[in-house]
């Protein structure tokens, strides 16, 4: 999955996977989370959004299953 660096002080960078509708979002804390299943017009809509910690708070966190999937190293 290739990733998408955003303007954001809650997210680094999202990706998403249309096979899988999985969205992989790496957040400023370093941890990386994969929420599915996300309909593309999810992620559409999320590299659309003014406010990327906002629409993720509103849109896709607690509205989707997700597991952590690693926390980057400082």
């Amino acid at each position: 999955m290739e990733l998408q660096q955003v303007e954001s002080s809650m997210v680094r960078a999202v990706g998403y996977d249309e096979t899988s509708e999985t969205l992989e979002v790496v957040f400023s804390s370093g941890k990386i989370y994969k929420y599915f299943p996300v309909p593309k017009k999810i992620y559409d809509q999320l590299l659309a959004a003014e406010s990327k910690g906002s629409y993720m708070q509103d849109a896709v966190i607690d509205c989707y299953q997700y597991r952590q999937i690693r926390k980057r190293s400082r």
